[in-house]
């Protein structure tokens, strides 16, 4: 059974984390924001009844996130550097728009959070292969998109 007190605890480890994961996944810091902030308020409801509260917040978040794009349509980038983005992370963040989302998610996962290819096919529902494709193809699509061989 989980406590409050342990999703203080999953705030304090990952909050940054997630919502850095998630405008990666979104392109949009907003949409971050409120995924991030909608899937705590939703383990703090639920408490009594999770398991493994960051396992269960970031799935939460990333289902919120999701939802929220598909709403969209389509994502929407923030075009202007602010104090939070620099041009380079803004580079990033337009070329991971043009991955397709389950790519964008795989490769937040992976290479933001160090998460195994086991924990993000448990977290997005898929197989540990699919989880290797899109992989695959997202660092050979971003290899395109942004010209380094070395990515």
């Amino acid at each position: 059974m989980t406590h409050v007190s342990d999703i203080e605890g999953v705030y304090r480890d990952s909050g940054d984390r997630l919502w850095w994961a998630l405008l990666a996944y979104t392109g949009d810091p907003e949409v971050a924001k409120d995924a991030a902030a909608e899937a705590y308020a939703r383990a703090v409801a639920a408490a009594d009844s999770i398991r493994d509260p960051a396992a269960w917040i970031w799935r939460v978040a990333f289902r919120v996130a999701s939802a929220e794009i598909r709403q969209r349509r389509h994502v929407q980038l923030v075009q202007e550097a602010t104090y939070e983005i620099d041009d380079r992370a803004l580079e990033v963040l337009l070329a991971l728009s043009k991955l397709s989302p389950r790519q964008r998610a795989a490769f937040v996962l992976f290479y933001l959070d160090d998460r195994t290819t086991e924990e993000i096919a448990d977290l997005l529902a898929m197989s540990t292969a699919t989880v290797s494709v899109h992989l695959h193809r997202a660092r050979r699509r971003l290899r395109l998109i942004l010209g380094d061989d070395d990515a």
